[in-house]
């Protein structure tokens, strides 16, 4: 539990030091390689499907055992060299610092009326086109950002690095980074993405639904709207095309008193998600700053009460 902590505290303090080699860039590396060759022996739907099933296995398992075999060659050297190896092992797995960097990089140039440097910001943490938004649109994305990764950027690597380490904060970075890199319903990733998709899917269900009760916890903790946040949580989060992403976007939607979703663009087409909270305003940049607020102030609770959950649990076995 201390090597949580420790690896909560250094994702706050130093981020992803570009210095350091990234478990991530590793995985995508493996990922596109192994892509290449399933697609050069399966042709079909089903048979893609198939390799999507691998691809999936072979990515988590891998990750979960390259670790777990890491850490135990390091306790063999040292005990000390095997917990550092730990903490930094899942301090990767968190995204708290570079979330908020990101969002504060696009909060720092709307202010100051940069909005070429903002949609080529905004570019770097979402998917949709960027060349044409204008403020209100980038301010949105923004904030839609910063809230759904709240569960992927912390949530949910804390969730398994609490139940299973470093080992298994890492097959779920592998999950997710799967999930980002095939697990698309367009025509080309369709089948092969499926079982990534829906792994990822499976994954964030619990983490998303801590998340939310989070959510509102920080909402009344900040002094915003806590009861707005359950209620549009309730009402509008099922709407979202996402199992998982509809919660804490619904979350800080109803906190905040803004409204998200809407019309979006992805490789030129349009695509409309449905609105949450759609009584709420428009977002203004501001509300980039509140976002990324209640960012740190729910991750701070998921840790306490994540511990706090293991110590019960620990002292009833």
């Amino acid at each position: 539990m201390l090597g949580v902590v420790a690896a909560y505290i250094l994702d706050l303090l130093v981020g992803d030091p570009r210095w350091l080699p990234h478990p991530v860039v590793i995985m995508g590396k493996i990922i596109a390689g192994l892509e290449k060759i399933l697609r050069r022996v399966a042709r079909s739907p089903l048979s893609l499907r198939i390799a999507g099933v691998v691809l999936a296995s072979m990515v988590v398992g891998s990750s979960y055992l390259a670790v777990h075999f890491l850490v135990r060659l390091a306790a063999l050297v040292h005990p000390w060299l095997a917990l550092g190896l730990e903490v930094w092992l899942i301090a990767t797995t968190f995204a708290v610092r570079g979330l908020a960097g990101a969002a504060r990089g696009v909060l720092l140039s709307l202010s100051r009326g940069d909005l070429d440097l903002a949609r080529r910001q905004v570019s770097y943490i979402v998917g949709r086109d960027t060349h044409a938004m204008d403020v209100r649109e980038m301010t949105r994305a923004t904030v839609e950002t910063v809230a759904e990764n709240i569960v992927d950027g912390f949530v949910s690597p804390l969730f398994y690095a609490l139940i299973g380490g470093a080992p298994l904060a890492m097959a779920y970075r592998a999950v997710n980074t799967l999930d980002s890199m095939v697990g698309y319903r367009n025509d080309l990733y369709r089948d092969l993405g499926w079982a990534s998709a829906r792994l990822d899917d499976v994954a964030n269900f619990l983490p998303a639904r801590w998340t939310g009760l989070l959510l509102v916890a920080a909402a009344w903790l900040s002094g915003r709207r806590a009861g707005g946040a359950w209620q549009v949580i309730r009402k509008d989060a099922r709407r979202h095309p996402s199992p998982n992403s509809g919660i804490p976007e619904a979350a800080i939607a109803g906190a905040l008193g803004v409204r998200l979703g809407g019309l979006n663009y992805y490789g030129g087409r349009a695509s409309f998600r449905a609105y949450l909270n759609e009584s709420g305003h428009p977002p203004q940049v501001d509300h980039i700053r509140q976002a990324v607020d209640m960012l740190y102030l729910t991750a701070a609770l998921a840790v306490i009460s994540g511990l706090a959950v293991k110590l019960i649990f620990c002292s009833l076995l």
